[in-house]
């Protein structure tokens, strides 16, 4: 009895294996059965491959177009020259009397020479204690601050880097710039190195408040994308040439808005050597010292009123008066000076920003309110000190 059931078991693990075998069979045989399906295709794709006796695992270059080309070029010739700037500061604890470097910002600059020099805007570095150049190779170097221009918000650094790694951009001129012609700016906004924006020039000889509060005149307006972090990263133009000095966005938030401004590189190029050799600009002077701004908007006038002419000096040469008291104590006006080369100026900010497009031994043109009576005098520039 107890074989007799042995061998019913056994019997029916054999039926059992077999039907389950048909039935797989069938599932692999059925033309609606998507295992099938799979490995059908995949068999297939592999007898291709056999057949091809290759594989291509490469995606082919999509076919770019001359003006992308260009840009790409001019990119990969230029970023090299462009480099990232960070800042910090010592503080110490009053505490444990320890000195803590505190991180303060960041921002661009470019290389200026082949000796290290750096170029970047003055607020880049403003209040800083150190400052660190990475250049494109993501090489590190302490700099140190050669000569500061605040007022055309531009400073000079120095990094003692070999002259093999240090790649100097070409410098162009601004005198020639166009609105809407195409323009690239190059920058490290919010700390991405390297980041290349497009736009054109969307309006010249702009006159925006750099740093402290001082006009920067014949600014480049343009609408590439300058961020913060961009600040001294330069402007350039479709022949990869220095145009001018990013420097300011126009957004109450600080964040990107269509308008962007730049420092002219004509500019650039008188300030920069001055800076380098000087540590700063050798100011030219009219040799005058001069109001408050309200003592004449009392008075209902405009321009800048003279109260002392420095005895030999360049005003002085020229014939121009001092402001006087007559025996009462009364005041008798000097003269006001109400342009130079024809420009307006109502403020020592303007009156400095005019003066500082002209050297030591440049002659002037000054416009005069003296007596109410409009007069003109030519001035030759001296030497501030």
């Amino acid at each position: 009895m107890k074989n007799f059931f042995s061998v019913l078991v056994g019997l029916i693990l054999l039926l059992g294996g077999y039907f389950l075998g048909v039935s797989w069979s069938a599932d692999t045989e059925d033309p609606n059965n998507n295992s099938a399906k799979v490995l059908a295709e995949t068999k297939n794709a592999f007898a291709d491959i056999d057949a091809n006796d290759k594989v291509s695992t490469k995606t082919e270059k999509f076919d770019l177009k001359p003006n992308e080309k260009a840009t790409i070029a001019l990119f990969e010739e230029a970023a090299p020259s462009v480099v990232f700037i960070t800042t910090s500061t010592f503080e110490k604890d009053y505490f444990t009397m320890d000195i803590a470097e505190i991180p303060k910002g960041s921002g661009s600059g470019f290389i200026w020479d082949a000796n290290g020099h750096i170029v970047t805007n003055y607020h880049v570095i403003e209040g800083a204690d150190r400052a660190i150049v990475t250049l494109a190779d993501q090489s590190t170097w302490d700099a140190k601050l050669i000569g500061k221009a605040p007022d055309k918000d531009l400073a000079v650094l120095k990094i003692e880097a070999p002259a093999d790694i240090l790649s100097p951009l070409p410098v162009g001129i601004s005198n020639n710039l166009q609105v809407g012609q195409t323009v690239l700016a190059i920058g490290n906004p919010f700390g991405l190195d390297q980041t290349l924006t497009t736009g054109i020039i969307s309006a010249l000889g702009r006159e925006v408040n750099g740093s402290g509060g001082f006009p920067i005149k014949d600014a480049i307006q343009t609408d590439a994308a300058i961020n913060p972090g961009n600040s001294g990263g330069p402007l350039l133009n479709s022949s990869g040439e220095l145009i001018g000095v990013n420097t300011a966005i126009y957004s109450p938030s600080g964040a990107y808005a269509g308008i962007g401004f730049s420092i002219p590189v004509d500019a650039v190029r008188r300030v920069i050597p001055e800076l380098i050799t000087y540590g700063k600009i050798k100011r030219p002077t009219l040799g005058i010292e001069i109001a408050p701004n309200g003592i004449l908007q009392r008075l209902r006038k405009r321009g800048i009123l003279i109260v002392r002419v420095t005895p030999g000096g360049p005003a002085d040469k020229a014939g121009l008066q001092s402001t006087l008291r007559d025996r009462q104590g009364n005041f008798i006006l000097g003269d006001i000076i109400l342009a130079i080369n024809d420009k307006q100026v109502d403020n020592m900010n303007q009156l400095s920003a005019e003066l500082g497009e002209y050297k030591t031994g440049d002659e002037i043109k000054v416009t005069l309110d003296r007596d109410d009576q409009i007069v003109e005098a030519l001035i030759v520039l001296g030497q501030a000190h």
